[in-house]
């Protein structure tokens, strides 16, 4: 059956590909952008089944008039992509304080913005599917990516607290943690390196920029592939919570997995029987 899918982030990347992928399969796209004209090229062109709209996540009047907009065209909004996300690169101690907030302003303020303009409209429904692309990053920790890892970090508690909140309307979530895709995330468009310079850091810093930018283009993850997988997952009746997505991905996360059990192995002793006060 034919859904109707609300994708951030679609100009460019990850977002161009899943709505193309939507629409090859037969679904109805809207497709949201800062510049709406990009995003129409990008994907070819006027559509029937495609409704584009500017929006700025950081912007919630943006966000509701692209909601409203929506349901206009097509009646409904069955399957929400949070998609758009920026890479604020560096050493904890060289971003800025002000970088950190813009980070988290985009990667978790900003699809937490959409998805509640979107939830009323699930909600009358008794259906929908909330989609939000995290990363390998949101489980795994990685050097020279404090601030991204920080949002991605709360873009994964956000949506296990969210998933329970929302089960009793009919409404699945799925987490998608991608590992390394070829979607544009480094490009000047999407990254910004650090501002600030501390002598200690300054040359692990460069070696870390050059290493980063030559990544780009050549990482291992196909996002057309990705993107088709995505429209899969959202068009099964039972969605799984978890996405995790890519060969690098699936391999981190086992052994974080192993860490994290042994860990709490560890802590067991200590850390077990705290529940009482053996001096009172």
């Amino acid at each position: 059956m034919s859904k109707v899918f609300f994708i951030t982030g679609a100009g460019r990347g990850l977002g161009v590909d899943i709505a193309r992928r939507a629409l090859d399969a037969g679904h109805r796209v809207v497709a949201t952008g800062r510049r709406p004209e990009g995003v129409v090229k990008a994907l070819g062109g006027e559509q029937n089944n495609l409704l584009v709209t500017s929006v700025d996540l950081t912007d919630p009047d943006t966000v509701e008039a692209a909601v409203r907009a929506a349901v206009e065209r097509f009646g409904r909004i069955d399957v929400l992509v949070n998609n758009a996300a920026n890479f604020f690169a560096g050493y904890f101690e060289v971003v800025s304080p002000q970088q950190m907030r813009e980070q988290i302003e985009t990667n978790v303020f900003g699809p937490m913005n959409v998805t509640r303009a979107v939830l009323p409209v699930m909600r009358e429904r008794r259906a929908g599917h909330i989609m939000t692309i995290s990363s390998l990053a949101g489980l795994v920790g990685q050097e020279f990516c404090a601030a991204y890892t920080t949002s991605k970090f709360a873009v994964e508690g956000w949506m296990e607290a969210l998933r329970l909140d929302v089960a009793p309307f009919g409404i699945r979530t799925t987490t998608v943690e991608p590992g390394f895709f070829r979607t544009e995330l480094l490009v000047d468009a999407s990254t910004t390196w650090p501002e600030r310079i501390v002598d200690d850091y300054a040359e692990s810093t460069a070696a870390q920029i050059e290493g980063w930018k030559s990544m780009n283009g050549r990482q291992a993850g196909d996002p057309a592939k990705l993107a088709a997988a995505l429209v899969k997952v959202a068009e099964q009746d039972e969605p799984p919570v978890r996405f995790v997505a890519g060969a690098d991905a699936i391999t981190a996360v086992e052994a974080q997995a192993k860490e994290l059990l042994a860990q709490v192995g560890a802590s067991r002793e200590l850390g077990w029987d705290l529940a009482h006060d053996d001096a009172a």
